[in-house]
């Protein structure tokens, strides 16, 4: 059977999610805000050997409250977490959070996940960070239809030796059930194959969305370690990641959402190599919009298993269509 995108390819093609992008392109960095329209169910699952994550522990399937309002990505590393804070003041002033009583403050849940950029050129000799300011601006300017490339998170990324950027990618599994990601890519490893133009992600590519690129004659891939990787002496744990969201619009649970995005770093190990090793922080988080129903009983699990392996189809497409999206702006 052969499947389509959704109408925009992208991540909005699930409905009720909105994206906005920040850029400060004098420091090289900048957010991605991704806004709920409801307190979706939601999970995480890091497996990079850095992370740099805010919000994580709510999200586990055994703790209150597993759902979110929005979601933050930044540069910055550590510093480009206070970018929720700008989120967390944006979505407060608009009266969206929990509150213990009617007349208390909202208290939004945004899960947050950092990239490392400082090095990748940028004027980052700032007293202040901007981050909290990116956040507020990029939940400002949440909407369906938003740029990829080196805009908001991704601006200062790199994908081994190239640019990083933002990607997403969306899938129309039939059914009402649409399934999609985005990425934001700053992996060690590389995105590309020995020919240095074929992604790894050729195989999943729909359409040309990431350049139609053929791979050329065969090449031994026994090397554990491509030569266009950023590996080299004096790399730190931490100083690389991809992180990104997988959303669906099925009735996915907290503990659901927790293995749509396991499955999908099967699509990151997809699409970079190596992936989740001791330098990078990649992290990824899923979403459930729940306005389709995918039923009870042992079927259940069936469809669950078809939406995970679409969430890493499509997570693969993302990292690619970010670094493609780079390249020609570049």
């Amino acid at each position: 059977m052969t499947l389509r995108t959704g109408r925009r390819n992208l991540l909005t093609d699930v409905d009720g999610l909105l994206v906005g992008h920040a850029t400060d392109v004098s420091a090289e960095t900048g957010a991605t805000v991704i806004l709920c329209k409801e307190h979706y169910c939601a999970g995480v699952d890091v497996r990079g050997g850095g992370p740099g994550t805010r919000e994580i522990d709510v999200l586990s399937p055994e703790n209150l409250v597993g759902r979110a309002h929005g979601f933050a990505f930044a540069g910055g590393s550590v510093f480009g977490l206070a970018a929720a804070d700008g989120v967390l003041e944006f979505l407060a002033e608009q009266g969206v959070g929990y509150r213990h009583r009617p007349e208390g403050l909202a208290v939004p849940i945004v899960p947050a996940a950092v990239i490392y950029d400082l090095a990748n050129g940028g004027d980052k000799n700032w007293r202040t960070p901007p981050y909290r300011d990116l956040g507020f601006e990029a939940a400002k300017a949440g909407a369906a239809d938003f740029a990829l490339g080196r805009v908001g998170a991704g601006r200062g990324g790199q994908a081994g030796l190239l640019w990083g950027g933002v990607g997403s990618a969306s899938i129309d599994l039939g059914a009402g059930i649409v399934v999609a990601a985005l990425a934001v890519n700053n992996a060690i490893g590389s995105t590309m194959m020995p020919d240095g133009k074929t992604p790894w992600a050729q195989p999943y590519e729909i359409g040309d969305e990431f350049g139609g690129v053929e791979p050329g004659a065969r090449t031994p891939l026994n090397d554990p370690l491509p030569p266009d990787s950023k590996l080299g002496a004096g790399l730190r744990p931490g100083a690389n990641t991809t992180i990104g969201i997988v959303a669906v619009n099925a009735d996915l649970s907290t503990a659901e959402c927790k293995r749509m995005a396991m499955m999908a770093h099967d699509g990151l190990a997809r699409a970079v190599r190596p992936a989740h090793s001791p330098f990078d922080g990649d992290t990824i988080f899923a979403v459930a919009t729940a306005t389709i129903s995918i039923g009870d009983g042992p079927m259940r699990a069936v469809a669950l298993a078809r939406i995970g392996s679409a969430a890493a189809d499509c997570f693969a497409r993302a990292v690619a269509r970010g670094v493609y999206a780079a390249r020609l702006a570049s």
